[in-house]
């Protein structure tokens, strides 16, 4: 189960036992705000993207969307989101619970800018009922994040 190598590979930070599980479902912005009892803003949404025969994760505020004009200028190429099925073949997570944490595969992230106004965020981790509170700077360390961008706009 993808909480399960979230877990595992929380334990190297030592911050495993920070993971929140949920009665109810926590598989949209909507729902893990409910959830967390916080505005969906503060929700880190992870959003995965084909690159080539990869995929590259780019984690947003909840109340964001990707700025296409913005994305191409900053990757290159136009934001193509993956297919259920592909997103969870490259994470092996499953739409819903999708983190940069515990990847199937070595995938690229990036954060967005969007996330710096708050002071800790909650990303799902692995489930469609779990999520952890970090601050942006252990999302950074904890994703391996390659760097801030931002590609993002209001929605």
């Amino acid at each position: 189960m993808a909480i399960e190598n979230v877990r595992e590979y929380f334990k190297q930070f030592n911050v495993q036992d920070r993971i929140r599980e949920f009665d109810q479902s926590s598989a949209t912005v909507e729902l893990a705000a409910a959830a967390l009892e916080v505005i969906p803003a503060r929700i880190a949404k992870t959003l995965s993207f084909k690159e080539g025969d990869s995929a590259i994760l780019v984690v947003t505020a909840g109340d964001i969307k990707i700025d296409n004009k913005k994305f191409k200028s900053e990757f290159g190429t136009k934001a193509k989101m993956l297919n259920p099925d592909e997103v969870l073949e490259f994470t092996g997570h499953a739409i819903g619970g999708v983190c940069p944490f515990g990847l199937a595969h070595d995938l690229r992230v990036y954060l967005d800018e969007s996330m710096k106004r708050f002071d800790t965020v909650f990303p799902a981790c692995g489930s469609s009922n779990s999520a952890i509170e970090l601050t942006c700077d252990e999302l950074q360390t904890y994703s391996k994040a390659e760097k801030w961008v931002d590609v993002c706009k209001e929605a």
